[in-house]
C-alpha cells in the first residue's frame, strides 16, 4: 500500500518560507545596524557635532555683523541727509555772496569814476598860481594857507620809496613854498615816527636852513610803514594841538591798507571835533600819488580806498585833497 506524501511537502515549504524570512530579516538588520569600530564612530560623531557647533557660532557672528552693518548704514544715511542739507545751505549762501559781489563791483565802478573826476594837478599849477601876497585870499591853488604850524604825515612804505620818492620831495618843497614863514614845522611818517628824534614832541623851528635839512634828510628817510595814515594823524593831533594854534596836517601817500574807511573817519572826527569843516582843531590836507594807477589798467583797491578816505577826511576837517596824475617831478 503506497503512502501519501502531499501533506509532508506542504510542511516543508512553510518551513522554508520561515527560514527565508528570518534570513532576510537578519540581512536587513545587518544593513541597518552600525558596522565598524565603535570608537571611530564616536569620534566621527564628535567631529560632526563640533562642525555643527562651529557653523552655528559662525552663523551667530554673521548675524551680529549684519546688525552692526545695518546700524552703520542707518548712521551713514543720516550723515548723508545732514550733508545734503548743508550743501543746500551753502548754495543759498553762495547765491547771497554772488549778489553782494555784484553790488560791490557796481560800487567800485562808481568810486573809480568819482576818483578819476577828483584827480587834480598840483606842482606847476600851485607855483604858477602863487600871488605876490600869498595870504591875500588865504587860498593858493584851492589849498587854505592860513595855518601858522604845519605837520607832514608821510607814507614811507616801499611802494612810495621806489616809485614816488622824488615826486614826494618836490611836493614837500611846493608845500613849504606856499608858507613863506610859519611858527613851527614837524615831519613824521604815517606810523607817527619822527624824522628828527631830537625834536620828538616839539616843533622844529622854521628857517631856510632847516627847510633845506628836511628835504635833504627826506631823500634817505625810510622808517617802517603800514600804509595807513591813521596813526600819524592821531599822533599829530594829540601831541601838537593847543587852543589858539592854527595847524595844518599834510598827508602824503598812495594807498590805504586798513579795513574800514568809515571807522577811521569817525575816529578822526571824534578826535578833531570836526563837523563838516567847522569847530575843527586842525586842518587835514592830503596829496595822493598815483603809484597804483597803472596806465590802461584798473587801479588797485588800496589806492581807491586811500583816495576815498582822504577825500572824506579833508572835507570833514577843512582841508583839500589833491590827487596827482603823474609821478614825474
Amino acid at each position: 500500500m503506497k503512502r501519501k506524501r502531499r501533506a509532508h511537502t506542504e510542511v516543508s515549504l512553510s518551513f522554508l518560507d520561515v527560514i527565508s524570512c528570518g534570513f532576510g530579516a537578519i540581512v536587513l538588520l545587518l544593513i541597518i545596524a552600525r558596522v565598524g569600530d565603535p570608537a571611530a564612530l564616536e569620534e566621527a560623531e564628535r567631529q560632526l557635532q563640533g562642525a555643527v557647533k562651529e557653523m552655528q557660532e559662525r552663523l551667530f557672528d554673521i548675524r551680529g555683523e549684519s546688525v552692526v552693518l545695518n546700524e552703520e548704514f542707518s548712521s551713514r544715511k543720516e550723515q548723508l541727509s545732514e550733508i545734503e542739507a548743508r550743501v543746500a545751505r551753502l548754495k543759498a549762501q553762495l547765491a547771497s555772496v554772488e549778489a553782494q559781489s555784484d553790488d560791490i563791483a557796481n560800487t567800485r565802478v562808481q568810486e573809480t569814476q568819482q576818483l578819476r573826476l577828483a584827480l587834480q594837478v598840483l606842482t606847476e599849477e600851485m607855483e604858477r598860481l602863487q600871488p605876490a601876497d600869498p595870504f591875500q585870499n588865504q587860498l593858493i591853488g584851492g589849498v587854505p594857507v592860513d595855518s601858522e604850524y604845519i605837520i607832514f604825515v608821510i607814507d614811507t612804505s616801499g611802494s612810495m620809496q621806489m616809485a614816488a620818492w622824488q615826486r614826494v620831495q618836490q611836493e614837500m618843497i611846493n608845500i613849504l613854498n606856499i608858507y613863506p614863514e610859519v611858527k613851527g614845522i614837524q615831519v613824521m611818517n604815517d606810523m607817527g615816527q619822527y624824522m628828527f628824534s631830537a625834536y620828538r614832541g616839539q616843533w622844529i623851528p622854521d628857517s631856510p636852513e632847516m627847510r633845506g635839512r628836511i628835504i635833504k634828510t627826506l631823500s634817505s628817510w625810510a622808517p617802517f610803514s603800514n600804509s595807513s595814515p591813521v596813526e600819524g594823524i592821531n599822533a599829530a593831533i594829540q601831541t601838537f594841538y593847543r587852543p589858539g594854534r592854527k595847524i595844518s596836517i599834510y598827508t602824503l601817500g598812495d594807498d590805504f591798507s586798513g579795513r574800514s574807511i568809515r571807522r577811521v573817519v569817525k575816529a578822526v572826527d571824534n578826535l578833531n571835533q570836526a563837523h563838516r569843516g567847522t569847530d575843527r582843531l586842525v586842518r587835514i590836507h592830503a596829496i595822493g600819488f598815483p603809484v597804483h594807477f597803472p596806465p590802461g589798467r584798473t587801479p588797485a583797491d588800496s589806492a581807491i580806498r586811500f583816495a576815498a578816505l582822504m577825500r572824506e577826511l579833508s572835507y570833514n576837517n577843512g582841508g583839500t585833497f589833491i590827487g596827482l596824475t603823474s609821478l614825474q617831478p
